[in-house]
């Protein structure tokens, strides 16, 4: 008995902690083999103390990104793939691979290598001292310098007008604990603002400032849309600022025309035979007014949009495959 005492607390003992990175990826056929041997790098100093897995999800990729990670798995069970049936955006996808994550702590990281990978020393030290959160935070970037500046004006307006505290200049790339994991899924969210939710719980967080470099193989796949909707969900998700400004543009609006209209009456008492009102006042207060109304018209469908989409509660993703989660 007390020899399978022993063997069992032997065996406990050398059952090293996991600690799981995620990386989504989408057309990076470019950059995720070196980024795979680039990771194992950073990683191997840790091997004597952590167990690592890598799991790399795929949001249905048409170059081939899929068969390059099928080969570095092959020879690597610690490599483990997710492949979507198609392309569920850059929100869903990377949330649910978190999820899936089976670590005492996930790092998050993406594919282009604009989130360094060295930082996961880092993330990993602060996380043995007891940081329950670890987040890389772009203070500075190589990027076109027009954009990191409305990205800045974007993260200092959600901040002041959003219902909680919000981080700037982070994108998402950071270590999680998973107690902090199992905070998120409780939320049970089917279309996430990730940074939201971690600003959301309130956890005190470690910070790790780092310039952003420039992608150095391929293209971004953000565009003026997928850009668009995440600035339109941080602030559907944790403001009404935008519903309760309309009231106030709609009320400032009425004013300035009951303002016009009077003048005018009186410039036509004043002057009833040489004041002539004219067309184009008309004109063109009826197209601002339409225009004010078919913004704010807009704006009140996203927050309606937000909430179809939380009715619906759709999966995150419908997974075409698995590869090596079965080890």
């Amino acid at each position: 008995m007390e020899h399978l005492i022993n063997s069992f607390d032997m065996k406990n003992h050398k059952n090293k902690p996991l600690v799981s990175i995620v990386i989504p990826c989408y057309n990076e056929e470019e950059n995720v083999k070196k980024l795979y041997f680039e990771i194992k790098e950073t990683t191997s100093e840790f091997n004597n103390r952590y167990e690592f897995e890598y799991i790399f999800i795929d949001n249905d990729s048409s170059d081939n990104t899929v068969s390059i990670l099928r080969s570095l798995a092959c020879n690597d069970r610690n490599l483990k793939v997710i492949i979507n049936t198609r392309n569920f955006g850059h929100l869903r996808s990377p949330y649910h691979a978190l999820l899936q994550a089976n670590g005492d702590c996930a790092i998050l990281i993406a594919a282009d290598f604009q989130d360094p990978p060295s930082l996961i020393k880092e993330f990993i030290n602060h996380w043995e001292k007891g940081s329950k959160i670890v987040i890389g935070v772009k203070n500075k970037s190589k990027e076109n310098p027009l954009m990191f500046s409305i990205r800045k004006l974007y993260y200092n307006l959600i901040e002041k007008y959003s219902d909680i505290k919000h981080i700037k200049n982070f994108t998402g790339f950071g270590l999680y604990d998973i107690s902090v994991i199992d905070m998120v899924r409780d939320l049970n969210e089917p279309y996430p603002y990730f940074r939201g939710l971690i600003a959301e719980t309130g956890l005190k967080y470690d910070e790790i400032f780092f310039t952003q470099p420039r992608r150095s193989k391929g293209k971004s796949k953000n565009n003026f849309y997928t850009l668009f909707d995440i600035a339109m969900l941080g602030f559907v998700s944790y403001s009404k600022v935008p519903l309760r400004f309309s009231i106030f543009v709609g009320l400032f609006a009425s004013f300035m025309s009951l303002m016009a209209a009077l003048t005018y009456f009186v410039y036509k008492l004043m002057y009833w035979d040489s004041f002539q009102l004219g067309v184009a006042p008309v004109i063109i207060g009826m197209f601002l007014f339409a225009s004010i109304q078919l913004i704010f018209i807009g704006l009140i469908g996203e927050y309606v949009g937000a909430i179809h989409t939380q009715i619906k509660n759709r999966p995150l993703v419908y997974e075409k495959e698995r590869i090596n989660f079965d080890s």
